[in-house]
């Protein structure tokens, strides 16, 4: 495993929320979720908050992949087809990047290929390097 995948090993609430990166790349992150009965909502199906939260890992991996800080400044999902089983499939996607501002597209898919929701993020890169472990 690399380094950028070992540093969001630490991301806590992804880890207890049952999400994990499977790749990382300038640019670039790829995760997957398997779903459980703690990421449904009332209706049986996986929450908006669950989904986020999974886009939302992606989504930092990508834009961190750089190798300095970026946060989050503006994000927002559209939920197009509800799930309540399987594996899902996030893969984030650098859409454009300059040295304050980059933008990032997620996909959620499930195992059979669908999209599950689309998400888009904004950040903003600080000048402070990540602190990568050995």
């Amino acid at each position: 495993m690399d380094r950028m995948q070992k540093y969001f090993q630490q991301a806590n609430f992804a880890d207890i929320s049952g999400m994990w990166l499977t790749e990382v790349s300038n640019g670039y992150a790829k995760g997957e979720m398997k779903v459980e009965k703690r990421h449904l909502n009332v209706l049986g199906t996986v929450h908006g908050g669950a989904l986020f939260t999974f886009a939302d890992m992606v989504f930092a991996a990508a834009s961190n992949s750089h190798g300095t800080v970026a946060v989050a400044i503006k994000c927002d999902i559209s939920y197009v087809k509800a799930v309540s089983e399987g594996y899902l499939y996030a893969e984030a996607k650098e859409t454009s990047i300059n040295p304050r501002i980059g933008t990032y597209d997620v996909c959620i898919r499930d195992d059979k290929g669908d999209t599950i929701a689309i998400f888009n993020g904004m950040v903003y890169r600080k000048k402070d390097p990540l602190k990568l472990p050995g």
